[in-house]
């Protein structure tokens, strides 16, 4: 709880206690309050002044005189405290029909008065009311802000759009700090000039798109790129998430985006931008369980209000996701979402520029080159590449150093995909040595085949969960196609650590759990998706996913095909598998004497790099000719 809050309640609580004590204290009872048959006593003795009679209470006022015996010793020690005169006292009514004969016997003054009751009825019925309410307010406006609904109206506010508007002003991101997009930013760049100037870009006839939907993998810069949009735009934009349309209130998604639709009119032109459009925008009636109200209603508002907008007031609607499979068709069809943007991961040249923005922090070494950065992270995405900017300048700090040098990005690259080093690992003298043989396989194997990407390192020090060894490899080029020949020697390398424990130890290990898992997968698409098997045929028997999240499917894919083409996949997957492994197995006994050479420095260093695997290089490239050569002369001979 914040302190807002805190005081808040504090504040009730005071105010409560000043109630009851204010009550307290307007009560007649508040002065010398005496017990009825005290009262009696000194009346009888003739020590009251005089008396006022009212509903419930008689006030009246004492003459200091001596006090008679009967009088309780509470009573006594109280008037014996007072200075000498005259002093008030109270005294609660009881049904006393001789009060009055009493009161004359004694020649004592006394009158009635009729009390105010208002004020006490006030004090303990209506003060409570309102105090229980005020919590119940404040209680209410808690639940309202864990629930989303929060702000200054609370509950009231609940179907009121909570989009933030940005303007060129308010953020500091430009099109210049975007790198490695370049498609994607020329096409917002045309809607932005359409809000700007509407005439020049629709002189032809052309009008600015309704929606633009971004889409990509996570990471590759999507929400980045709509903000640059923001910096660029100079008209209205309105930033929400998806998943704040949606609430435990049927009705309420619905009501914010009306809002939303409302605030964006009303200053048009303007830009709305929808993150994770996915969360608010997922097809209708796909549930396993059946459908959900609330999301259903919210989605066909938004199909309503994009039917609803003109663009001739310069609406524009932009959104991102990396989950357009699970949209609504009635979402991406032309008239809403008219253009859809792909957001990849970069290339190298991309990756080049993309680190350029992001080492402008950074200290850089006289060895560090930005092209061999780019080279050692294919795959990586732009949020990966300023996360390894990141960790390559902490490790530099670690270690004391005056700038961040290639060593230290490879260190950030290697802990980025392998994990943390686990140098408290001990592996026992068999285990390391099986390791240790099982690493200088795989890069034996990828030093033997032509068209294998370069291997960078070789390391038998233990990291992250389950890695007791690992091999990098760096590709010299980005690749969009490979041959089957290629798949063939790729697979080959992943089995070079398998087969080299077989031919040197004579058994099988658990250590090539994550490679058979990389082959199977590669030999399953050559099979059921590249159509690469000849008694196959060229039959795509699986369909790619066009999914961007890496997360496998709750339910099994339906098999379009029957039991006995089932049977021939499993057989073709398998020996093209087995072809693989002998290749891996051949390659490293034709170059044994290597294999054990290059294991004995491995287990010595722990770790070689791509300067002290080039002797391994060159010795594995003289036993290929040697092997060339004698297999020529035979063949001549013969």
């Amino acid at each position: 709880m914040d302190k807002k809050h805190q005081f808040s309640l504090w504040y009730f609580v005071i105010a409560f206690l000043a109630l009851v004590t204010l009550q307290d204290y307007l009560a007649p009872g508040r002065v010398n309050n005496l017990p009825y048959s005290d009262f009696r006593t000194l009346l009888q003795a003739g020590k009251v002044a005089d008396v006022v009679v009212g509903d419930t209470f008689i006030t009246g006022t004492l003459m200091n005189q001596d006090i008679p015996e009967p009088v309780s010793a509470q009573t006594t020690a109280r008037l014996s405290t007072l200075a000498k005169g005259s002093h008030p006292f109270t005294v609660v009514r009881v049904n006393d029909p001789g009060l009055v004969q009493e009161l004359e016997s004694a020649k004592v003054i006394f009158g009635g008065q009729l009390q105010n009751k208002w004020l006490p009825a006030l004090l303990s019925w209506i003060v409570p009311a309102l105090i229980f309410f005020a919590i119940w307010s404040f209680l209410a406006k808690r639940m309202a802000g864990q629930q989303g609904l929060g702000g200054i109206g609370g509950f009231m506010s609940i179907g009121k759009s909570k989009a933030k508007v940005y303007m060129e002003t308010d953020t500091k991101i430009t099109f210049g700090d975007v790198a490695g997009v370049d498609e994607a930013k020329e096409e917002l760049r045309e809607v932005i000039g359409f809000l700007k100037d509407p005439a020049l870009h629709g002189r032809l006839g052309g009008r600015v798109p309704k929606g633009v939907l971004l889409i990509g993998p996570p990471g590759t810069g999507k929400t980045l790129l709509a903000r640059a949009v923001a910096g660029e735009a100079g008209v209205p934009f309105f930033s929400i998430n998806g998943s704040e349309f949606v609430e435990m209130f049927v009705g309420v998604g619905a009501a914010r985006v009306r809002d939303l639709f409302e605030q964006a009119r009303k200053t048009a032109p303007a830009i709305i931008f929808i993150d994770e459009l996915d969360a608010l925008g997922r097809a209708r009636g796909t549930s396993a369980f059946g459908g959900h109200d609330e999301k259903e209603q919210t989605l066909n508002q938004l199909l309503s209000e994009m039917d609803g907008f003109d663009s001739g007031v310069g609406l524009v609607l932009l959104a991102a996701t990396n989950r357009p499979e699970v949209l609504d068709p009635a979402l991406l069809r032309a008239g809403r979402f008219d253009r859809q943007v792909l957001v990849d991961r970069p290339d190298r040249k991309d990756r080049i520029q993309i680190l350029e923005v992001h080492l402008k922090k950074v200290r850089l070494g006289p060895d560090t080159d930005t092209g061999q950065i780019a080279a050692l992270t294919p795959g990586f995405s732009g949020a990966d590449l300023a996360n390894l900017v990141n960790e390559a300048a902490l490790l530099a700090t670690r270690r004391g150093a005056e700038a961040v040098s290639l060593d230290d990005f490879t260190a950030a690259v290697e802990r980025m995909v392998a994990g943390l080093e686990k140098r408290n690992r001990l592996l026992n003298p068999l285990e390391r040595r099986v390791v240790a043989y099982h690493e200088m396989g795989h890069a034996l194997v990828a030093l033997s085949l032509p068209g294998v990407d370069t291997v960078h390192k070789i390391s038998i020090i233990p990291r992250g969960i389950g890695a007791l060894g690992y091999t990098i490899q760096r590709p010299t080029e980005d690749r969009f196609l490979m041959t089957r020949e290629e798949l063939e020697n790729k697979m080959a390398v992943l089995l070079g650590g398998r087969a080299s424990e077989r031919l040197v130890f004579g058994h099988l290990s658990t250590g090539a759990a994550d490679d058979l898992a990389k082959v199977t997968d590669i030999a399953r698409s050559m099979v059921m998706r590249y159509g690469m098997e000849e008694k196959l045929g060229h039959v795509a028997y699986e369909s790619a996913s066009p999914r961007f999240l890496d997360v496998p499917e709750i339910l099994p894919r339906e098999r379009q095909f029957s039991e006995e083409v089932a049977r021939e996949i499993d057989r073709a997957v398998k020996a093209i598998i087995d072809e693989a492994f002998r290749k891996a197995h051949h390659a490293l006994f034709r170059n044994r004497r290597v294999l054990d050479l290059g294991a004995e420095q491995l287990l010595q260093k722990e770790t070689l790099n791509e300067d002290e695997l080039k002797a391994l290089a060159n010795e594995v490239r003289h036993v290929e000719r040697s092997g060339s050569r004698a297999a020529s002369e035979s063949h001549a001979a013969g």
